[in-house]
């Protein structure tokens, strides 16, 4: 089964018709039958973009249910350092905490598709055994 990791700003541009990145976004989510995976630190980067217009947060979480959208907890302690490790060593790129999960779900789970707007971080990004990921957006 084909995964996709899904980044807060294509989650945003979905529900945003506004979003100059809105009618691509939505054309590739649409058309995308595998799974996507997240994390709850993605979800709240989201939810607080999504929360600023009406119905914005209601759209987000029936976005995620609707699509099947898996949510990987990626916060306990030894993740905790792992991220801020991972924030640390791409401090110039910069990282944030939403982007470290992502890193750290795909080392996890061995998925390198990401679907994100962010091509200059995760063109960056490498996960531990230096793996690139490949970014969905460039590939559609």
């Amino acid at each position: 089964m084909n995964l996709w990791l899904v980044d807060t700003g294509p989650l945003v541009a979905y529900l945003d018709a506004g979003d100059p990145h809105h009618a691509r976004v939505s054309s590739v989510m649409d058309d995308f039958s595998g799974r996507s995976i997240t994390t709850p630190a993605v979800i709240t980067e989201a939810m607080y973009f999504a929360g600023g217009t009406e119905g914005g947060a209601r759209a987000l979480a029936e976005l995620v249910d609707r699509s099947g959208m898996a949510v990987y907890d990626l916060c306990q302690p030894s993740d905790l350092r792992e991220a801020a490790r991972l924030m640390e060593r791409y401090g110039d790129t910069p990282m944030d905490f939403a982007d470290a999960t992502l890193v750290l779900l795909a080392e996890v789970l061995e998925v390198l598709d990401v679907l994100t707007l962010d091509r200059r971080g995760f063109s960056t990004y490498r996960t531990a055994n230096g793996s690139a990921f490949r970014l969905v957006l460039d590939q559609a």
